[in-house]
């Protein structure tokens, strides 16, 4: 059974196998890392369904009740009659003023940190003449009395004191709840004092909010202007627009949005249900500094890069040096480095992805190394694996923190990787290549003298 120790093409073969075998449990990894991030996930789902959710403010709408007649038929009876039936109709305001306070915080639940936040939004604006001719509603159908300002917000827990607006000057109390879903499924509303002839209907309010991480408006204003501001220093501005002005430094940041009406999908005023609105909405998501998950799971798709370059240095020692690594010590120096992201995972819940990734590459680099060394007898081709594991680690590093150019330099770094494997294979003489022990010369034989 010697040819199986020094045949190079079993060699091979046994190195892609294992290499192969050494994604399942890097597979398994990755399902470990989507396992814990879905475990933060319920941490923040669980604290915010006590403090507030996601915020999405909608309106403020106005909401008047109109009747119509329509004929309708029973059963198996013939005989048509006239049936009174009550609809909506929906008015956005002519001008959409928001001015927001965010005041943020960090909290942890057990090693998971959720980001929550308490707001004073100040909204007022205006309605102007009611464009109800464009309806064709007799006006006398109209029940202006019945009229109702909604305001919608996703999560009703999060509504800190009572609001009151000031409609026309007078102020009302908002009741719980909405007249209908036709256009939000959640908020307040409250009753409203409304002519047929009005013109010029203001309006304002202030609304203290809790929710936890995102805070979104629908700018239903024909023209909507927003402003936000906070001490929160990592803000991604998300959704469908992008603000006109933003700065955004360690102190915190201010942004402010202008839309028109000619930029979303959806009319000043209409009849019943209208869908859309939410796929309009634009504001501000608090991001945590670092997302040690998406980076820790971007880390373990170069697996096979660490794998496949360690072994091939393994491969290569054992061909230059004419010595041989038994296909278990490739198996257990694998393992090691896929040990590596299960120790980089497990830091980065307590000490941050930068630090964890810097303690276990240097434990992983110390393992390794000690075992190439008692098991090659070199101290030299020892440096030599570590080394080159050392470039590796440093190469993925600045790959994860450089996400914007990660494609550019990692394939610059894989063509240099190769240029060098090219390089040093070069005068390699394959076909005559065996593994094991070093070849001894024979001895000269004399040449015979020729006769001429």
């Amino acid at each position: 059974m010697s040819w199986i120790k020094t045949n190079l093409y079993f060699k091979i073969g046994a190195i892609v196998f294992i290499a192969l075998l050494l994604l399942i449990p890097t597979a398994m990894i990755q399902s470990l890392i989507q396992e814990r991030e879905n475990y933060q996930s319920d941490a923040v789902h669980e604290v915010s369904s006590k403090w507030g959710e996601e915020q999405t403010i909608t309106g403020p709408i106005l909401e008047i009740p109109y009747k119509r007649y329509v004929r309708e038929t029973s059963g198996n009876d013939t005989t048509q009659r006239i049936v009174e039936v009550r609809d909506h109709i929906y008015v956005l305001p002519e001008q959409l003023n928001v001015a927001g306070a965010l005041k943020p915080e960090a909290r942890n639940r057990g090693i998971y940190e959720v980001v929550l936040y308490e707001s004073a939004i100040q909204v007022s604006g205006k309605f102007g003449n009611l464009p109800l001719s464009e309806l064709d509603i007799p006006r006398e159908y109209i029940q202006f009395d019945k009229a109702h300002l909604i305001v919608g917000i996703s999560d009703m827990r999060g509504i800190e004191k009572e609001i009151a607006v000031q409609w026309n000057g007078q102020r009302a109390d908002f009741n719980p709840g909405v007249i209908t879903e036709d256009v939000v499924a959640s908020g307040v509303n409250v009753p409203v004092s409304l002519r047929a002839d009005s013109s010029d209907n203001s309006f304002s309010f202030t609304l203290d909010l809790k929710g936890s991480q995102y805070l979104h408006f629908v700018p239903v204003g024909k023209v909507t202007d927003i402003k936000l501001q906070s001490n929160w220093a990592n803000p991604s501005f998300s959704g469908s627009f992008l603000p006109d002005e933003k700065t955004v430094s360690e102190k915190g940041f201010n942004a402010r949005w202008n839309v028109l009406h000619l930029n979303r999908n959806y009319p000043q005023v209409w009849i019943g249900q209208q869908e859309g609105l939410a796929e309009s909405a634009f504001g501000v998501n608090l991001l945590l500094p670092v997302d040690r998950y998406q980076k820790t799971y971007r880390t373990v798709h170069y697996a096979i890069l660490f794998i496949a370059f360690t072994f091939l240095t393994f491969f290569f020692i054992e061909v230059l040096n004419r010595v041989f690594i038994h296909p278990v010590q490739y198996i257990l120096v694998g393992i090691a480095l896929v040990v590596f992201y299960t120790l980089l995972l497990s830091l980065s819940e307590h000490i941050g992805f930068n630090a964890s990734f810097i303690l276990s590459a240097l434990a992983t680099l110390v393992l390794v190394t000690g075992y190439v060394r008692a098991i090659l007898r070199s101290m030299r081709l020892a440096l030599v694996v570590s080394g080159i594991l050392l470039l590796l680690y440093a190469f993925i590093f600045v790959i994860i923190q450089l996400q914007d150019y990660a494609l550019l330099l990692g394939s610059i770094g894989l063509f240099i990787i190769l240029a060098v494997v090219m390089y040093f294979s070069r005068k390699i003489d394959w076909y005559g290549l065996s593994l094991g022990a070093k070849e001894s010369k024979a001895p000269a034989v004399p040449e015979e003298p020729r006769t001429l």
